[in-house]
């Protein structure tokens, strides 16, 4: 009978706490990214989906990812719905040592912050009654059938696909349903003379936001371990060992592109070498963790060529960074995945399951997304009219602007 280990638990606390943190940390990363009329709308955007995703993960989401599997697609919805029968004994088949209501409660947070990676694509184009509708049906229709595909014992997970803390079911499923958001919903409005490449409102906003993922980041992938153990040590130091090698690749980059660096590059190749190895923390040496990074970073630099093909107005380059990044980390494990460190090993056969699931993935989140946004279009305007994109945003919406201190306006570059 397994019993709870208490240093495990406290381990997996704080990496739920950890992960909570993320979610708000994105909404400054986006947020001093963005012009400032567009702020509070994206910041909003990014918090709001605490509230609608835990409520979904309680009354049923959680089932649907991680309760019996039905056929291989879809977890029983009953098993746990309303938190029935998640209490504080273990589950040995998701973690032995720990209370089965805190994998629940950290994998609530991988849910919540899914979604919240995708906003950065439209920025300021999606009016927010829609966007609520559009995130509480993305999550039920995309991201909890693939979570159950690869970690709920579904048809991915018995192929022998992996995905140690979410480049599959996290960063390839938001990059591209966020590319696809930002296709359909078309090129961003601006006004008469302004440039959809202004500099960011705030890069101080920026690097708070940036360290305070990286930070967090440490209990997305070793909190994946479910235990304070060696395989746990291994996801940490691979985590930051592919952070700071990305973030010097991305500099060399871009440096040798436009004959400088950019304190902005800096911090967005650290995020791409981040989501680059967080699918592969938990399989690879770290000297494979410095390669990942390395990789992740140059395809995500070099992957700009794609949104330019595409013609897409993917306003944070979302793809870029983190669908790019998700998928090059997943496919790697079939590469470079080590047998001492997990039960998994590089070869033809892993590197081809791999392949198959991204394959599957990507196409699933990309359609089933297009026919969500265009029935949510048939009930309601999805786009934020043109004259208010061009304008004050966040007033018209919200009634509130970002940088509003005693009662003085901020200037703003339009």
């Amino acid at each position: 009978m397994s019993s709870i280990n208490p240093g495990d638990t406290a381990f997996l606390l704080i990496c739920t706490a950890l992960v909570c943190m993320m979610t708000p940390a994105l909404a400054l990363f986006y947020g001093g990214m963005v012009k400032q009329r567009d702020v509070l709308s994206i910041m909003i955007q990014n918090f709001v989906c605490i509230g609608v995703v835990s409520l979904i993960w309680v009354f049923g989401g959680f089932s649907l990812a991680f309760g019996p599997s039905i056929g291989g697609v879809i977890g029983n919805i009953g098993t746990y719905f309303g938190m029935y029968q998640i209490g504080v004994e273990p589950n040995p088949a998701y973690a032995k040592s720990v209370p089965f209501i805190l994998v629940f409660g950290y994998q609530m947070m991988f849910a919540i912050i899914t979604p919240a990676l995708m906003t950065g694509a439209f920025v300021g184009r999606i009016r927010f009654g829609p966007y609520l509708i559009f995130i509480a049906l993305w999550t039920i229709l995309i991201y909890l059938p693939v979570a159950h595909w690869v970690w709920g014992g579904g048809f991915l997970s018995k192929l022998g696909v992996v995905d140690f803390a979410g480049g599959i079911v996290i960063h390839a499923t938001a990059g591209v349903s966020a590319l696809a958001t930002a296709g359909y919903l078309g090129k961003r409005c601006v006004a008469a003379g302004e440039s959809t490449k202004s500099a960011p409102t705030s890069l101080p906003l920026v690097a708070l936001g940036a360290g305070l993922l990286w930070f967090g980041w440490f209990g997305f992938n070793a909190g994946g371990a479910y235990a304070a153990d060696a395989l746990a040590a291994y996801a940490f130091t691979n985590t930051m060992l592919a952070g700071s090698i990305a973030m010097l690749v991305w500099m060399y980059w871009e440096w040798r592109e436009t004959g400088r660096p950019s304190f902005s590059g800096v911090l967005v190749g650290a995020v791409t070498g981040l989501a680059t190895i967080t699918p592969a923390s938990g399989y690879v040496e770290p000297i494979s963790a410095l390669l990942i990074g390395a990789i992740g970073a140059t395809a995500c630099y070099y992957a700009k060529y794609i949104q330019e093909w595409l013609k897409i107005d993917d306003t944070l380059e979302v793809f870029r960074a983190h669908g790019i990044g998700g998928i090059t980390g997943s496919i790697l494990i079939g590469v470079l995945a080590s047998s001492h460190i997990n039960a998994v090993s590089a070869g033809l056969y892993q590197l081809l399951v791999q392949i198959a699931a991204i394959l599957t993935v990507c196409v699933y989140a990309w359609i089933i997304t297009h026919l969500l946004l265009r029935a949510l279009d048939r009930l309601s305007n999805l786009r934020v009219p043109e004259k208010m994109q061009e304008e004050d945003l966040d007033a018209d919406l919200y009634g509130e602007r970002a940088f509003n201190l005693w009662n003085m306006k901020a200037s703003e570059d339009r």
